[in-house]
Formats: structure tokens, C-alpha cells, sequence
């Protein structure tokens, strides 16, 4: 039998990446959107208080369990911001291109480069869950000068896997998926997911 789950995001590469994730557990992933829900404010200073805040509402408003995520890029040299502004670095309207311009720009001239992607999944079986499911994954690279590579999407380009060499936007989709701190984050969930069946 499957399960159906909402995924509280409007993303379409990770609705994507939480669909191939969450199939070998039989569970159907609808995004938000085929339900009309609107994004969510994000308001919260930590990950983990965004995610719930997510899933809380696409839960509401949809009457079905709910998934969301809430991820971003720490860097060290910057005190580990982006962070919860990741999606928003460089202002309104939200734009990849402009968030990984400022990056380099705020990095100019640092010899540390260091970073790490931060991802927190949240699961509620529904919108009053007291005890939802939250899983975390961390992803450990550096920040080049330059973006390199067409795949990914965010800061991937300019997010280098010394161990590979290569960025995160140069790897294939299902290679990521094994290494990345969203794809950390979801075997943690489903492995609770095993013991813990919607």
C-alpha cells in the first residue's frame, strides 16, 4: 500500500531528489503546490524551527503527513552565514545567481574557504504531531573563486568536494544524492521511517 506525504516546498529539483529518496519506502511524494499551499514564512532563526514551521503548515492545509526541509550553506569565514538566509543571501527576489555573486565577493580575499551544507528534514504525521520525526546531515567542502559546473542547483557550483574534485553542480544527480547533506539528513529519516511507518 502506498502512502501519500506532501513535500512543503515548491522546488521542483527537490521534490525531484525527496521522490527518488522516499520510493523503495513506498511513499508517494506530492509537492505542496497540487494542493495550492502557499511557501511559508521562514522567520526563525534556526534550521530545525523553519523545517517544523513548514511541515506544521503544508500538514494543516493539506490533511496529509508532511515533509519539509530547511538547508543552507555555513560558511566558517563568515561567522557560518549564509545559514538560514541561504535562500535569501542576496535580497529579494530570490536568485542563485546573485546569492553565489555575493558569496564570492563577501570572501574576497579570505584564505579560508571552508563550508559545510547544513540540511534538517522534518516529518509530521500531522499538523499537531507532538513528536515529529527530524532527521540532520552535514556536507564538508570548500568555496572556490569561480563557479564551476551546470548540475545542482543553489550554491553548488561554488561548492568544491576537495575528496572528488570536483563541485557539487559537476556531480551527477544520483552521486549527490549519496554524498549530500540533504541525501545524509534523509537516510537518517528513513531509517527511522523503518522502525516508525507513516
Amino acid at each position: 500500500m502506498t502512502a501519500r506525504l506532501v513535500l512543503a516546498s515548491n522546488n521542483a529539483k527537490k521534490a525531484a531528489e525527496m521522490t527518488t529518496l522516499l520510493a523503495p519506502l513506498g511513499i508517494e511524494v506530492l509537492p505542496q503546490s497540487a494542493f495550492d499551499i502557499p511557501e511559508a514564512d521562514e522567520p526563525h532563526p534556526t534550521f530545525v524551527e523553519n523545517a517544523l514551521a513548514k511541515a506544521r503548515q503544508a500538514a494543516a492545509l493539506s490533511g496529509l503527513p508532511a515533509l519539509a526541509d530547511d538547508s543552507g550553506l555555513c560558511v566558517a569565514a563568515l561567522g557560518g552565514l549564509p545559514g538560514v538566509q541561504s535562500a535569501r543571501f542576496a535580497g529579494e527576489p530570490k536568485s542563485d545567481v546573485r546569492n553565489n555573486a555575493l558569496l564570492v565577493e563577501r570572501l574576497a580575499g579570505s584564505p579560508d574557504r571552508r563550508a559545510f551544507f547544513y540540511s534538517v528534514v522534518v516529518l509530521v504525521r500531522h499538523a499537531d504531531d507532538p513528536r515529529p520525526l527530524i532527521a540532520d546531515g552535514e556536507w564538508h567542502g570548500t568555496i572556490l573563486y569561480a563557479p564551476r559546473g551546470a548540475n545542482g542547483f543553489g550554491y553548488d557550483p561554488l561548492f568544491f568536494v576537495p575528496e572528488l574534485g570536483q563541485t557539487a553542480a559537476e556531480l551527477d544527480a544520483q552521486l549527490k544524492n549519496t554524498l549530500s547533506h540533504r541525501g545524509a539528513a534523509m537516510r537518517h529519516l528513513l531509517a527511522r521511517l523503518s522502525t516508525e511507518p507513516l
